[in-house]
Protein backbone atom coordinates (compact mmCIF):
# COMPACT_ATOMS: atom_id res chain seq x y z
CA UNK A 1 0.00 0.00 0.00
CA UNK A 2 1.15 3.10 -0.72
CA UNK A 3 -0.07 6.99 -0.61
CA UNK A 4 -0.11 10.48 -3.47
CA UNK A 5 -0.69 13.88 -1.50
CA UNK A 6 -0.85 16.88 -3.85
CA UNK A 7 -0.59 19.61 -1.69
CA UNK A 8 -1.97 22.97 -1.72
CA UNK A 9 0.82 25.52 -2.94
CA UNK A 10 0.26 29.76 -2.25
CA UNK A 11 2.85 32.56 -2.32
CA UNK A 12 1.32 35.11 0.39
CA UNK A 13 1.07 38.70 -1.31
CA UNK A 14 2.43 37.13 -5.20
CA UNK A 15 -0.45 36.06 -6.41
CA UNK A 16 0.53 36.63 -10.14
CA UNK A 17 3.23 33.49 -9.87
CA UNK A 18 2.23 30.58 -12.03
CA UNK A 19 1.52 27.38 -10.00
CA UNK A 20 3.21 25.30 -12.29
CA UNK A 21 6.54 27.05 -11.93
CA UNK A 22 6.48 27.32 -8.02
CA UNK A 23 5.35 23.66 -7.77
CA UNK A 24 9.01 23.81 -9.46
CA UNK A 25 10.66 25.82 -7.47
CA UNK A 26 9.59 23.01 -4.96
CA UNK A 27 10.92 19.94 -6.33
CA UNK A 28 14.41 22.17 -6.89
CA UNK A 29 14.65 23.36 -3.55
CA UNK A 30 14.01 19.86 -2.33
CA UNK A 31 16.76 18.33 -4.97
CA UNK A 32 19.72 21.08 -3.34
CA UNK A 33 18.71 19.55 0.08
CA UNK A 34 19.74 16.08 -0.65
CA UNK A 35 22.54 14.27 -1.67
CA UNK A 36 21.04 11.88 -3.45
CA UNK A 37 21.55 13.56 -7.00
CA UNK A 38 21.23 12.28 -10.56
CA UNK A 39 23.57 12.70 -13.22
CA UNK A 40 21.31 15.57 -14.59
CA UNK A 41 21.67 17.49 -11.61
CA UNK A 42 19.30 16.30 -9.32
CA UNK A 43 16.17 15.28 -11.84
CA UNK A 44 15.54 11.38 -12.43
CA UNK A 45 12.83 10.77 -15.48
CA UNK A 46 9.74 9.18 -14.65
CA UNK A 47 10.17 6.22 -16.59
CA UNK A 48 6.74 5.84 -17.79
CA UNK A 49 7.49 2.30 -20.15
CA UNK A 50 5.05 0.03 -18.19
CA UNK A 51 2.05 2.74 -17.78
CA UNK A 52 -1.13 2.73 -19.31
CA UNK A 53 -3.51 4.91 -17.25
CA UNK A 54 -6.43 4.52 -20.16
CA UNK A 55 -6.78 0.72 -19.58
CA UNK A 56 -9.96 -0.02 -17.54
CA UNK A 57 -10.60 -2.68 -15.31
CA UNK A 58 -14.04 -3.49 -16.43
CA UNK A 59 -12.35 -5.03 -19.25
CA UNK A 60 -11.35 -2.05 -22.36
CA UNK A 61 -9.08 1.22 -23.14
CA UNK A 62 -10.31 4.43 -23.10
CA UNK A 63 -9.13 4.94 -26.96
CA UNK A 64 -6.80 8.25 -26.21
CA UNK A 65 -8.15 10.84 -28.66
CA UNK A 66 -11.52 9.91 -26.36
CA UNK A 67 -9.97 10.33 -23.00
CA UNK A 68 -9.47 13.92 -21.19
CA UNK A 69 -5.72 15.31 -21.29
CA UNK A 70 -5.60 14.53 -17.35
CA UNK A 71 -6.24 11.35 -17.69
CA UNK A 72 -2.82 11.14 -20.19
CA UNK A 73 -0.50 10.23 -16.69
CA UNK A 74 1.79 8.78 -19.05
CA UNK A 75 3.40 11.71 -21.09
CA UNK A 76 5.77 13.59 -19.51
CA UNK A 77 4.97 17.16 -18.76
CA UNK A 78 7.32 19.71 -20.39
CA UNK A 79 7.01 23.41 -19.30
CA UNK A 80 9.11 25.87 -20.38
CA UNK A 81 9.85 28.90 -18.84
CA UNK A 82 8.47 31.33 -22.24
CA UNK A 83 4.90 29.05 -21.16
CA UNK A 84 4.67 29.77 -17.79
CA UNK A 85 5.45 33.62 -18.71
CA UNK A 86 2.50 33.25 -21.07
CA UNK A 87 0.22 31.77 -18.69
CA UNK A 88 0.67 34.53 -15.96
CA UNK A 89 4.21 33.87 -13.87
CA UNK A 90 6.08 36.77 -13.58
CA UNK A 91 8.38 37.82 -16.13
CA UNK A 92 12.05 36.57 -14.05
CA UNK A 93 10.52 33.32 -14.49
CA UNK A 94 11.00 33.31 -18.26
CA UNK A 95 14.65 34.33 -18.18
CA UNK A 96 15.84 31.60 -15.45
CA UNK A 97 17.09 34.15 -13.10
CA UNK A 98 14.83 32.33 -10.51
CA UNK A 99 15.68 28.64 -10.35
CA UNK A 100 15.32 26.34 -13.21
CA UNK A 101 12.04 24.19 -14.18
CA UNK A 102 12.20 21.35 -12.37
CA UNK A 103 9.28 18.76 -12.97
CA UNK A 104 10.48 15.38 -11.18
CA UNK A 105 12.51 13.73 -8.88
CA UNK A 106 12.99 9.79 -7.32
CA UNK A 107 13.90 9.94 -3.87
CA UNK A 108 16.39 7.81 -1.52
CA UNK A 109 13.62 6.96 0.39
CA UNK A 110 11.70 5.40 -2.42
CA UNK A 111 9.26 7.89 -2.64
CA UNK A 112 8.63 10.16 -5.67
CA UNK A 113 8.57 13.89 -5.23
CA UNK A 114 7.20 15.90 -8.71
CA UNK A 115 4.68 18.44 -10.05
CA UNK A 116 1.41 16.57 -11.22
CA UNK A 117 -1.46 19.28 -12.11
CA UNK A 118 0.16 22.17 -11.02
CA UNK A 119 0.48 21.01 -7.61
CA UNK A 120 3.85 19.69 -5.56
CA UNK A 121 2.90 15.59 -5.47
CA UNK A 122 4.82 13.26 -2.92
CA UNK A 123 3.63 9.49 -3.70
CA UNK A 124 5.18 7.57 -0.72
CA UNK A 125 7.02 4.31 -1.59
CA UNK A 126 5.06 0.97 -1.10
CA UNK A 127 5.11 -0.50 1.97
CA UNK A 128 3.54 -3.66 4.05
CA UNK A 129 1.31 -2.23 7.04
CA UNK A 130 -1.02 0.60 7.69
CA UNK A 131 1.94 1.61 10.42
CA UNK A 132 4.63 2.08 7.80
CA UNK A 133 2.00 3.86 5.60
CA UNK A 134 1.41 6.33 7.57
CA UNK A 135 5.12 6.45 8.53
CA UNK A 136 6.41 7.29 4.77
CA UNK A 137 3.40 9.54 3.82
CA UNK A 138 4.26 11.57 7.11
CA UNK A 139 7.54 11.59 5.52
CA UNK A 140 5.94 13.72 2.58
CA UNK A 141 5.39 16.41 5.09
CA UNK A 142 8.85 16.58 6.48
CA UNK A 143 9.62 16.45 2.55
CA UNK A 144 7.34 19.27 2.08
CA UNK A 145 8.73 21.80 4.76
CA UNK A 146 12.24 21.06 3.88
CA UNK A 147 11.13 22.28 0.37
CA UNK A 148 9.18 25.29 1.86
CA UNK A 149 12.33 26.26 4.37
CA UNK A 150 15.00 26.05 1.50
CA UNK A 151 12.89 28.57 -0.80
CA UNK A 152 12.33 30.99 1.94
CA UNK A 153 16.08 30.87 2.42
CA UNK A 154 17.02 31.99 -1.14
CA UNK A 155 17.23 35.41 -2.60
CA UNK A 156 15.04 36.00 -5.49
CA UNK A 157 12.44 33.76 -4.40
CA UNK A 158 9.16 34.37 -3.78
CA UNK A 159 8.09 32.96 -0.03
CA UNK A 160 5.78 29.67 -0.58
CA UNK A 161 3.33 27.77 1.62
CA UNK A 162 2.23 24.28 1.50
CA UNK A 163 -1.14 23.25 2.95
CA UNK A 164 -1.60 19.30 3.33
CA UNK A 165 -5.66 19.79 2.40
CA UNK A 166 -7.66 19.17 -0.58
CA UNK A 167 -9.56 22.06 -1.81
CA UNK A 168 -9.09 25.78 -2.15
CA UNK A 169 -12.49 26.63 -0.97
CA UNK A 170 -13.59 27.87 -4.87
CA UNK A 171 -14.40 24.71 -6.42
CA UNK A 172 -11.12 23.29 -7.47
CA UNK A 173 -9.64 19.92 -5.51
CA UNK A 174 -6.57 17.99 -5.66
CA UNK A 175 -6.45 14.68 -4.62
CA UNK A 176 -5.08 12.44 -1.66
CA UNK A 177 -4.99 8.93 -3.33
CA UNK A 178 -4.07 5.39 -1.59
CA UNK A 179 -3.11 2.74 -3.66
CA UNK A 180 -3.42 -1.21 -2.70
CA UNK A 181 -2.39 -4.23 -4.05
CA UNK A 182 -4.84 -6.43 -4.76
CA UNK A 183 -4.83 -10.06 -6.38
CA UNK A 184 -5.71 -10.28 -9.91
CA UNK A 185 -7.75 -13.59 -9.31
CA UNK A 186 -10.22 -11.24 -6.97
CA UNK A 187 -13.28 -10.07 -9.51
CA UNK A 188 -13.21 -5.96 -10.16
CA UNK A 189 -17.37 -6.42 -9.49
CA UNK A 190 -16.85 -7.67 -6.16
CA UNK A 191 -14.12 -4.87 -4.89
CA UNK A 192 -17.21 -2.78 -6.80
CA UNK A 193 -19.69 -4.44 -4.36
CA UNK A 194 -17.60 -4.60 -1.27
CA UNK A 195 -16.22 -1.32 -1.26
CA UNK A 196 -18.55 1.29 -2.30
CA UNK A 197 -20.70 0.87 1.20
CA UNK A 198 -17.45 0.96 3.12
CA UNK A 199 -16.06 3.94 1.06
CA UNK A 200 -19.62 6.16 1.36
CA UNK A 201 -19.29 5.99 5.09
CA UNK A 202 -15.34 5.88 5.82
CA UNK A 203 -14.85 9.52 6.20
CA UNK A 204 -16.54 9.44 9.36
CA UNK A 205 -13.16 7.58 10.85
CA UNK A 206 -10.67 9.26 9.22
CA UNK A 207 -12.52 12.55 7.28
CA UNK A 208 -10.42 15.58 7.73
CA UNK A 209 -12.87 17.81 7.83
CA UNK A 210 -13.82 21.15 6.24
CA UNK A 211 -15.67 24.34 6.36
CA UNK A 212 -18.19 25.37 3.83
CA UNK A 213 -20.61 22.75 1.80
CA UNK A 214 -20.56 22.57 -2.06
CA UNK A 215 -17.44 22.12 -3.69
CA UNK A 216 -17.08 26.19 -3.56
CA UNK A 217 -17.44 26.03 -0.35
CA UNK A 218 -20.66 28.65 -0.77
CA UNK A 219 -23.01 27.40 1.60
CA UNK A 220 -22.74 27.78 5.33
CA UNK A 221 -21.69 24.84 7.28
CA UNK A 222 -19.24 22.56 8.51
CA UNK A 223 -18.46 18.57 7.31
CA UNK A 224 -16.82 15.51 7.86
CA UNK A 225 -15.01 15.03 4.24
CA UNK A 226 -12.92 17.36 2.48
CA UNK A 227 -13.33 15.78 -0.81
CA UNK A 228 -16.89 14.58 -0.38
CA UNK A 229 -18.47 17.14 -2.50
CA UNK A 230 -16.49 16.95 -5.36
CA UNK A 231 -17.34 12.73 -6.53
CA UNK A 232 -20.09 12.54 -8.80
CA UNK A 233 -20.05 9.45 -10.24
CA UNK A 234 -20.21 5.51 -8.47
CA UNK A 235 -17.42 3.80 -10.88
CA UNK A 236 -15.23 5.29 -13.32
CA UNK A 237 -11.89 5.83 -14.86
CA UNK A 238 -11.58 9.57 -14.05
CA UNK A 239 -9.54 11.40 -11.44
CA UNK A 240 -10.32 14.84 -11.53
CA UNK A 241 -13.38 14.89 -13.72
CA UNK A 242 -16.85 13.29 -12.61
CA UNK A 243 -14.77 11.46 -9.92
CA UNK A 244 -16.06 8.23 -9.02
CA UNK A 245 -16.20 6.74 -5.96
CA UNK A 246 -14.46 3.58 -7.18
CA UNK A 247 -11.44 4.36 -9.44
CA UNK A 248 -10.89 1.51 -13.01
CA UNK A 249 -7.43 2.32 -13.67
CA UNK A 250 -6.20 -0.75 -14.38
CA UNK A 251 -2.34 0.01 -14.17
CA UNK A 252 -0.83 -2.32 -11.50
CA UNK A 253 2.64 -1.41 -11.33
CA UNK A 254 3.63 -4.53 -11.06
CA UNK A 255 3.11 -8.24 -12.70
CA UNK A 256 -0.02 -7.70 -14.57
CA UNK A 257 -1.17 -11.14 -14.81
CA UNK A 258 -1.04 -11.88 -10.96
CA UNK A 259 -2.32 -8.38 -9.59
CA UNK A 260 -3.95 -4.86 -10.02
CA UNK A 261 -3.69 -1.97 -8.25
CA UNK A 262 -6.80 -0.31 -6.49
CA UNK A 263 -6.07 3.01 -6.85
CA UNK A 264 -8.42 5.12 -4.41
CA UNK A 265 -9.15 8.92 -4.84
CA UNK A 266 -11.73 8.99 -2.41
CA UNK A 267 -10.25 9.56 0.90
CA UNK A 268 -8.74 12.87 2.39
CA UNK A 269 -5.01 14.08 3.15
CA UNK A 270 -4.66 13.68 6.70
CA UNK A 271 -2.42 15.18 9.15
CA UNK A 272 -3.85 12.75 12.05
CA UNK A 273 -1.64 9.95 12.03
CA UNK A 274 -4.77 7.58 14.07
CA UNK A 275 -7.06 8.47 10.86
CA UNK A 276 -4.52 8.20 8.55
CA UNK A 277 -4.01 4.67 10.20
CA UNK A 278 -7.40 3.42 9.88
CA UNK A 279 -7.86 5.04 6.55
CA UNK A 280 -4.85 2.29 5.40
CA UNK A 281 -5.70 -0.38 8.17
CA UNK A 282 -9.47 -0.94 7.53
CA UNK A 283 -9.24 -0.50 3.86
CA UNK A 284 -7.10 -3.10 4.06
CA UNK A 285 -9.46 -5.32 6.32
CA UNK A 286 -11.96 -4.72 3.48
CA UNK A 287 -9.85 -5.74 1.13
CA UNK A 288 -9.29 -8.98 3.30
CA UNK A 289 -13.02 -9.59 3.62
CA UNK A 290 -13.94 -9.40 -0.49
CA UNK A 291 -11.51 -11.81 -1.07
CA UNK A 292 -12.66 -14.13 1.16
CA UNK A 293 -16.21 -13.82 0.36
CA UNK A 294 -16.96 -12.27 3.58
CA UNK A 295 -18.45 -8.85 3.06
CA UNK A 296 -21.75 -8.07 5.27
CA UNK A 297 -24.57 -7.72 3.03
CA UNK A 298 -25.46 -4.14 2.87
CA UNK A 299 -25.88 -2.29 -0.38
CA UNK A 300 -26.69 1.71 -0.02
CA UNK A 301 -29.42 3.52 -2.81
CA UNK A 302 -27.66 6.46 -4.22
CA UNK A 303 -24.20 6.10 -2.90
CA UNK A 304 -23.09 9.10 -4.61
CA UNK A 305 -25.95 11.34 -2.74
CA UNK A 306 -25.13 9.80 0.60
CA UNK A 307 -22.07 10.16 0.24
CA UNK A 308 -22.59 14.00 0.35
CA UNK A 309 -25.09 13.77 3.41
CA UNK A 310 -22.88 11.92 5.71
CA UNK A 311 -19.99 14.19 4.79
CA UNK A 312 -23.01 17.34 5.66
CA UNK A 313 -24.22 15.06 8.48
CA UNK A 314 -21.82 15.97 11.28
CA UNK A 315 -23.60 15.53 13.76
CA UNK A 316 -24.59 12.19 12.96
CA UNK A 317 -28.26 12.28 13.13
CA UNK A 318 -29.72 11.40 9.57
CA UNK A 319 -30.39 7.70 8.43
CA UNK A 320 -29.80 5.89 4.82
CA UNK A 321 -31.92 4.10 2.87
CA UNK A 322 -30.34 0.50 2.16
CA UNK A 323 -31.22 -1.93 -1.40
CA UNK A 324 -33.53 -3.91 1.23
CA UNK A 325 -35.21 -1.39 2.52
CA UNK A 326 -33.68 -0.82 5.37
CA UNK A 327 -32.61 2.93 6.79
CA UNK A 328 -29.16 2.75 8.58
CA UNK A 329 -27.07 5.67 9.87
CA UNK A 330 -23.16 5.95 8.29
CA UNK A 331 -22.37 4.56 11.71
CA UNK A 332 -24.35 1.36 11.66
CA UNK A 333 -22.62 0.34 7.82
CA UNK A 334 -18.92 1.05 9.62
CA UNK A 335 -20.25 -0.92 12.46
CA UNK A 336 -21.13 -3.63 10.39
CA UNK A 337 -18.00 -3.66 8.79
CA UNK A 338 -15.99 -3.52 11.56
CA UNK A 339 -17.96 -6.72 12.99
CA UNK A 340 -17.45 -8.94 9.50
CA UNK A 341 -13.72 -7.98 9.93
CA UNK A 342 -13.66 -8.80 13.39
CA UNK A 343 -15.20 -12.59 12.61
CA UNK A 344 -12.85 -12.83 9.43
CA UNK A 345 -9.44 -12.15 11.40
CA UNK A 346 -10.45 -14.49 14.72
CA UNK A 347 -11.55 -17.38 12.50
CA UNK A 348 -8.03 -16.93 9.95
CA UNK A 349 -6.10 -16.32 13.59
CA UNK A 350 -5.04 -12.58 12.25
CA UNK A 351 -6.37 -10.58 15.45
CA UNK A 352 -3.94 -12.90 17.65
CA UNK A 353 -1.77 -10.38 19.38
CA UNK A 354 0.58 -13.44 19.79
CA UNK A 355 0.17 -15.48 17.04
CA UNK A 356 -1.38 -12.86 14.33
CA UNK A 357 0.41 -10.48 11.85
CA UNK A 358 0.87 -7.59 14.73
CA UNK A 359 -1.43 -4.95 13.13
CA UNK A 360 -4.87 -6.33 12.20
CA UNK A 361 -5.60 -6.54 16.12
CA UNK A 362 -4.88 -2.29 16.63
CA UNK A 363 -6.50 -1.93 13.46
CA UNK A 364 -9.95 -3.31 15.04
CA UNK A 365 -9.47 -1.98 18.53
CA UNK A 366 -8.73 1.61 17.25
CA UNK A 367 -12.00 1.23 15.16
CA UNK A 368 -14.21 -0.06 17.86
CA UNK A 369 -12.43 2.76 20.27
CA UNK A 370 -13.77 5.44 17.47
CA UNK A 371 -16.73 3.41 16.24
CA UNK A 372 -17.96 4.08 20.06
CA UNK A 373 -16.70 7.26 20.68
CA UNK A 374 -18.68 8.67 17.33
CA UNK A 375 -21.76 6.62 18.57
CA UNK A 376 -21.83 8.47 22.33
CA UNK A 377 -19.68 11.40 23.04
CA UNK A 378 -18.01 12.76 19.82
CA UNK A 379 -15.81 14.77 21.84
CA UNK A 380 -13.75 11.50 23.56
CA UNK A 381 -12.77 11.02 19.76
CA UNK A 382 -11.14 14.09 19.42
CA UNK A 383 -7.29 13.39 19.57
CA UNK A 384 -7.94 10.46 17.12
CA UNK A 385 -10.17 12.00 14.57
CA UNK A 386 -9.12 14.56 12.41
CA UNK A 387 -12.43 16.13 11.67
CA UNK A 388 -14.01 16.09 15.25
CA UNK A 389 -10.65 17.50 16.33
CA UNK A 390 -10.80 20.36 13.93
CA UNK A 391 -14.38 20.78 14.48
CA UNK A 392 -13.90 21.26 18.34
CA UNK A 393 -10.96 23.92 17.83
CA UNK A 394 -13.77 25.67 15.14
CA UNK A 395 -16.18 25.50 17.70
CA UNK A 396 -13.95 27.29 20.53
CA UNK A 397 -13.74 30.34 17.99
CA UNK A 398 -17.30 30.13 16.97
CA UNK A 399 -18.06 30.31 21.02
CA UNK A 400 -15.41 32.95 22.20
CA UNK A 401 -16.32 35.73 19.53
CA UNK A 402 -19.59 34.58 18.23
CA UNK A 403 -19.35 33.70 14.90
CA UNK A 404 -21.19 32.49 11.97
CA UNK A 405 -20.03 29.39 9.63
CA UNK A 406 -19.84 32.06 7.32
CA UNK A 407 -16.81 34.03 9.15
CA UNK A 408 -14.20 34.10 7.03
CA UNK A 409 -12.16 33.80 9.84
CA UNK A 410 -13.35 30.09 10.15
CA UNK A 411 -12.16 29.79 6.63
CA UNK A 412 -8.50 30.64 7.53
CA UNK A 413 -8.71 28.57 10.65
CA UNK A 414 -9.45 25.81 8.57
CA UNK A 415 -6.72 26.37 5.99
CA UNK A 416 -4.07 27.33 8.66
CA UNK A 417 -5.29 23.61 9.91
CA UNK A 418 -2.70 22.01 7.27
CA UNK A 419 -0.25 24.49 6.76
CA UNK A 420 3.03 22.12 6.81
CA UNK A 421 5.25 24.71 8.94
CA UNK A 422 4.98 23.45 12.73
CA UNK A 423 5.26 26.98 13.84
CA UNK A 424 2.19 27.68 11.92
CA UNK A 425 -0.41 24.78 11.19
CA UNK A 426 -2.72 24.64 14.21
CA UNK A 427 -2.89 20.64 13.60
CA UNK A 428 1.22 20.85 14.68
CA UNK A 429 0.14 22.69 17.61
CA UNK A 430 -2.54 20.60 18.72
CA UNK A 431 0.01 17.54 18.68
CA UNK A 432 2.80 19.51 20.47
CA UNK A 433 0.48 19.93 22.95
CA UNK A 434 -0.34 16.42 23.82
CA UNK A 435 -3.86 16.92 21.85
CA UNK A 436 -3.87 14.34 18.63
CA UNK A 437 -2.20 11.16 19.50
CA UNK A 438 1.14 10.05 18.09
CA UNK A 439 1.58 6.55 16.56
CA UNK A 440 4.81 7.27 14.80
CA UNK A 441 7.96 9.43 16.61
CA UNK A 442 9.34 12.12 14.82
CA UNK A 443 12.73 11.01 14.89
CA UNK A 444 10.97 7.65 13.01
CA UNK A 445 8.72 10.48 10.38
CA UNK A 446 12.57 11.84 9.95
CA UNK A 447 14.34 9.09 9.01
CA UNK A 448 11.91 7.48 6.83
CA UNK A 449 11.86 10.96 4.81
CA UNK A 450 15.84 9.96 4.02
CA UNK A 451 15.50 5.81 4.16
CA UNK A 452 13.25 3.51 2.25
CA UNK A 453 11.52 0.80 3.42
CA UNK A 454 13.28 -2.29 3.86
CA UNK A 455 10.61 -4.90 3.12
CA UNK A 456 9.34 -4.13 -0.25
CA UNK A 457 10.93 -3.14 -3.85
CA UNK A 458 11.53 0.42 -2.21
CA UNK A 459 14.45 -0.74 -0.47
CA UNK A 460 15.98 -1.27 -3.89
CA UNK A 461 15.11 1.95 -5.66
CA UNK A 462 16.11 3.89 -2.94
CA UNK A 463 19.02 2.43 -2.30
CA UNK A 464 20.13 2.91 -6.23
CA UNK A 465 19.49 6.61 -5.53
CA UNK A 466 21.07 7.00 -2.62
CA UNK A 467 24.15 5.03 -4.02
CA UNK A 468 24.50 5.50 -7.42
CA UNK A 469 22.28 8.60 -8.34
CA UNK A 470 25.07 9.86 -10.47
CA UNK A 471 24.27 7.07 -12.64
CA UNK A 472 20.47 6.46 -12.32
CA UNK A 473 18.61 8.58 -15.47
CA UNK A 474 15.78 6.86 -14.76
CA UNK A 475 13.40 4.97 -12.18
CA UNK A 476 9.80 4.33 -11.61
CA UNK A 477 7.80 1.92 -9.50
CA UNK A 478 8.64 -1.24 -12.00
CA UNK A 479 12.18 -0.01 -13.17
CA UNK A 480 15.43 1.36 -12.53
CA UNK A 481 17.49 2.78 -15.31
CA UNK A 482 21.48 3.09 -15.45
CA UNK A 483 23.68 4.92 -17.57
CA UNK A 484 27.57 4.01 -17.60
CA UNK A 485 30.37 5.92 -18.63
CA UNK A 486 31.79 4.17 -21.89
CA UNK A 487 28.66 2.39 -22.21
CA UNK A 488 25.99 3.44 -25.54
CA UNK A 489 23.00 1.59 -23.89
CA UNK A 490 20.96 2.46 -20.91
CA UNK A 491 20.84 -0.73 -18.17
CA UNK A 492 17.07 -1.09 -17.48
CA UNK A 493 16.57 -3.01 -14.61
CA UNK A 494 12.68 -4.13 -13.73
CA UNK A 495 11.51 -4.55 -10.27
CA UNK A 496 8.06 -5.72 -11.22
CA UNK A 497 7.42 -7.65 -8.08
CA UNK A 498 6.82 -5.66 -4.87
CA UNK A 499 8.52 -8.37 -2.45
CA UNK A 500 11.83 -8.80 -4.30
CA UNK A 501 14.59 -6.17 -4.15
CA UNK A 502 13.87 -6.11 -0.05
CA UNK A 503 16.96 -5.40 2.06
CA UNK A 504 17.12 -8.49 3.32
CA UNK A 505 17.22 -9.94 -0.85
CA UNK A 506 19.78 -6.75 -1.82
CA UNK A 507 21.68 -5.48 1.02
CA UNK A 508 24.88 -7.45 0.94
CA UNK A 509 24.72 -7.07 -3.16
CA UNK A 510 24.80 -3.17 -2.49
CA UNK A 511 27.32 -3.41 0.28
CA UNK A 512 29.96 -5.19 -1.75
CA UNK A 513 29.45 -3.31 -5.17
CA UNK A 514 29.91 0.31 -4.06
CA UNK A 515 30.45 1.36 -8.00
CA UNK A 516 27.18 0.92 -10.00
CA UNK A 517 28.97 -0.68 -12.89
CA UNK A 518 30.30 -3.67 -10.88
CA UNK A 519 26.72 -3.54 -9.12
CA UNK A 520 24.96 -4.36 -12.21
CA UNK A 521 27.38 -7.02 -13.39
CA UNK A 522 27.01 -8.77 -10.20
CA UNK A 523 22.74 -8.32 -10.61
CA UNK A 524 22.24 -9.02 -13.89
CA UNK A 525 24.86 -11.60 -14.52
CA UNK A 526 27.12 -9.61 -17.14
CA UNK A 527 30.70 -9.06 -17.44
CA UNK A 528 31.86 -5.90 -16.39
CA UNK A 529 33.21 -3.33 -19.03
Amino acid sequence: MGAETEFGIHTPGHSSFNATWLSTQVVHAYSLETGHRAAAGGETRWDYTDEDPLADARGWVVPRNEAHASQLTDEEQEVTAAQIALEGGLAEAADGTMGPLMMNMVLGNGARLYVDHAHPEYSSPEVTNPLDAVTWDAAGDVVALAAVRRIAATPGLPPITLYKNNTDNKSASYGSHENYLVPRHVPFPHLVTGLTPFFTTRQLICGAGRIGLGQDGSRAGFQVSARADFFEAEVGLETTIRRPIINTRDEPHATADKYRRLHVIIGDANLSQVSAYLKFGTTALVLDLIENNAVPDVEIMAPVGTLHAVSHDWQLRDKYRLADGRRVTALDVQWMYLEAARALAERTGAADPVTGDGHTATVLRLWEEVLAGLSGDVSSVAGKVEWVAKLELLQQFRDRDGLAWTDPRLALIDLQWSDVRPEKGLYHRLLQRGRMERLVADEAIGAAALNPPTDTRAYFRGRCIRQFGAQVVGASWDSVIFELPHQRRLQRVPTKEPLRGTEALTRELFDAHPDAASFLAALLGTPRR
